[in-house]
């Protein structure tokens, strides 16, 4: 199955200040998710994003903040986003299909992931744009969500389904500023 734009949102989770700094590739990360919340409100995708215990762990890292629409950030203190229902993902209706990334890839995002899949909506977890702060972590991780039923993706992945066609002035504006 491939991601399909008219149904499918962007989901970040827990990309916050405190914690990023501890991050195996965190700054990779960064650049990651960065890349995917511009490629994704320039082809109007939904981007959802939310924090966990953001007493604790402080807001969402601020060179994510500047790139998020506004308003579209959800505390919550379960680890699953689904769990602590931010944004409604509990809830029935919503996209069919997730592009998730974000950190730590063991914890908050496979538990999200793992409920969405529950939920029957189709998971994409982009590989280099989840993160924790060991890297045999992310990689059981990734391992047990494959098992699970989540598509492993590549970023460039995630933008040339979206976009679908090479014949489009979109597809050309994305090439130009995001493919190269």
């Amino acid at each position: 199955m491939l991601i399909d734009a008219r149904n499918s949102a962007l989901l970040v989770v827990d990309v916050q200040g405190r914690l990023v700094p501890a991050i195996a590739g965190w700054q990779s990360l960064l650049d990651q998710v960065i890349w995917l919340i511009r490629v994704a409100r320039r082809m109007d995708i939904p981007v959802l994003a939310c924090e966990q215990y953001p007493q604790g762990l402080g807001p969402t890292h601020p060179a994510v903040v500047e790139e998020l629409p506004v308003g579209c950030t959800a505390a919550k203190l379960h680890f699953s986003a689904v769990a602590g229902a931010c944004h409604g993902l509990g809830e029935a209706g919503g996209p069919a299909q997730y592009v998730v990334c974000g950190m730590e890839t063991h914890v908050c995002v496979m538990q999200t992931v793992i409920e969405l899949l529950e939920l029957g909506k189709k998971v994409f977890v982009v590989e280099e744009a989840v993160g924790s702060r060991r890297e045999s972590d992310k990689a059981l991780a990734l391992a047990r969500m494959r098992a699970a039923g989540a598509s492993i993706v590549s970023r460039e992945m995630v933008a040339f389904e979206w976009l679908r066609r090479a014949d489009s002035e979109l597809f050309r504006e994305i090439s130009r500023n995001f493919l190269r």
